[in-house]
């Protein structure tokens, strides 16, 4: 499939892309809340973006998830599944900013230089950084975070919880 097929087998419209990738294997405590990505894609839709949602068919409910809490948004998009490993590559390289938990689809978007919002919970950039000089990272400086834990041992995630929409939506409106 060539570039022009992909992006009209994938895009909506010709609106500028902005990526979620909401998943990541290691667990919750890695993995931004569905609400906030849903609200952030309500906020960027409003601005004009449509949203791809990346992950393996394993995170399908993942994004249907965050796509039910949107208000009847067309302009997001579950990818989920749907695309090959050379697809996703190339869908993130047209991405104006991708949005990821600390994944491999971060390290994917940074090895094709796309802008990446890079949000940290239980893991710490300074043993998994994102490596692109265009990577910003999102990462509360709690007292229990770094935990390298699976599951909050306290039940709160409030080193990701507390990360809200609005500090990553202020990160792309600066840069506008």
């Amino acid at each position: 499939i060539n570039q022009n097929q992909l992006i009209t087998k994938f895009m909506i419209n010709n609106k500028p892309i902005i990526a979620f990738c909401p998943a990541a294997e290691y667990g919750q405590a890695k993995r931004w809340p569905p609400v906030h990505f849903a609200t952030l894609a309500q906020k960027l839709t409003k601005l004009g973006y449509q949203i791809l949602i990346f992950g393996s068919h394993k995170d399908n409910n993942l994004a249907e998830q965050i796509i039910s809490i949107c208000e009847s948004n067309i302009d997001v998009i579950n990818l989920c599944g749907k695309t090959n490993l050379t697809d996703a590559i190339d869908l993130l390289e047209k991405a104006q900013y991708v949005i990821t938990n600390d994944s491999g689809l971060m390290h994917i978007a940074c090895a094709v230089s796309t802008k990446v919002i890079a949000i940290y919970g239980s893991s710490s950039p300074e043993f998994t950084p994102p490596l692109s000089e265009t990577a910003q990272i999102i990462q509360l400086s709690l007292s229990c975070s770094p935990c390298f834990e699976r599951t909050c041992r306290f039940g709160h995630y409030n080193c990701l919880n507390l990360i809200t929409p609005e500090m990553i939506l202020n990160k792309i409106v600066s840069k506008l």
